[in-house]
């Protein structure tokens, strides 16, 4: 079986194609993303495997069901670049990865919170051209802190346990109460109490349609003066806008984000030799207060492993049995 990998990456080539053809299948490489213009790459293939910002819209879905794709595999969790009704009104099967490694992604919130906090970024950059002051270098102690995680599935719930470690108070907000987080310590509230308690904001909840732009201009004036916020779970649960605004007033002490509302098309390329094209981007980049990776918090030896794994194992059940249901199946 071919099948057609959009947006790779040298992870991807060390990782995901050695277990593809493991198993049988032969993998097409492409570095570009998935969109209408190069979904007719995929041409030949049987499947296709996709990431966080290929596009599976409607225009996209039709171009590859007129090329005989019936099979998707996601190898990530979220699923909100996908059109799920489209996809069932033309047969396509779609498949995810639930869960690769919760503890990965908790622990880069976690080490954007601290490296933003005691500003070990800019200390690095200082000491490396051998200025050792200690001017504007200060940060808080966490213990004592209160701490809000919004979302507690499997990586809030480790990003909560995480920061009772370090003796902080913990609060959740969640539909959902995890009734073991609650027994550790951690109470729940309604969204607007716990922003208003709570001095670091770490964001670990899907994208729906309910919840764009969760974090906007209203909510971050709830916050204590000088919150800081992290956000390693997707872009467009923060207003970028009300975001940079909040940062130029000092309501909000910090922005650390591995995630970005316009990162489709951005992330995952090198623009330091033409100048990254998203100005506002470019502007939060050059603040002290703001950390930005490029969703990297899944990078880890063991997430790479287990999404390989379920992926090979999603297209090897969608491939063979149409009525097969493996554990991330969606549509």
């Amino acid at each position: 079986m071919q099948v057609a990998v959009f947006s790779t990456q040298q992870h991807d080539r060390e990782c995901l194609v050695p277990a593809l053809e493991a198993a049988g299948m032969t993998p097409r490489l492409f570095t570009e993303r998935l969109t209408a213009e190069t979904a007719h790459q995929a041409a030949g293939a049987r499947a296709v495997c996709v990431f966080t910002n290929d596009d599976l819209h409607g225009p996209v879905l039709d171009a590859l069901a007129s090329h005989g794709i019936q099979v998707i595999a996601l190898r990530c969790s979220g699923y909100d670049n996908l059109d799920v009704e489209h996809a069932q009104r033309l047969g396509i099967r779609v498949a995810r990865v639930p869960a690769y490694s919760p503890n990965a992604i908790a622990e880069h919130a976690v080490a954007l919170l601290m490296t933003l906090n005691r500003k070990t970024h800019r200390a690095w950059d200082r000491t490396r051209r051998g200025d050792f002051r200690l001017d504007h270098l200060t940060g808080f102690d966490l213990v004592g802190r209160t701490v809000g995680v919004v979302g507690t599935g499997r990586i809030g719930q480790a990003f909560a346990r995480i920061m009772l470690g370090f003796g902080c108070r913990v609060l959740a907000h969640d539909p959902y109460p995890n009734a073991d987080l609650q027994a550790a310590g951690v109470t729940y509230l309604e969204l607007e109490p716990l922003l208003e308690a709570s001095q670091v904001v770490s964001l670990s909840c899907p994208m729906t349609r309910d919840n764009h732009h969760l974090i906007n201009a209203e909510r971050l004036a709830l916050l204590p003066h000088g919150a800081v916020l992290i956000n390693t779970a997707r872009g467009a649960l923060v207003d970028t806008d009300a975001a940079e605004a909040a940062l130029e007033s000092g309501q909000l002490g910090g922005f650390a984000l591995d995630v970005y509302e316009d990162e489709a098309g951005l992330f995952f390329r090198d623009w330091s030799l033409s100048g990254l094209p998203d100005r506002r981007l470019a502007r939060l980049m050059q603040r002290d207060d703001v950390l930005v990776t490029g969703h990297q918090a899944f990078l880890t030896r063991e997430a790479l492993g287990n999404i390989a794994d379920t992926t090979v194992a999603n297209l090897t059940a969608l491939y063979r049995d149409p009525e097969a249901q493996p554990e991330g199946r969606i549509v």
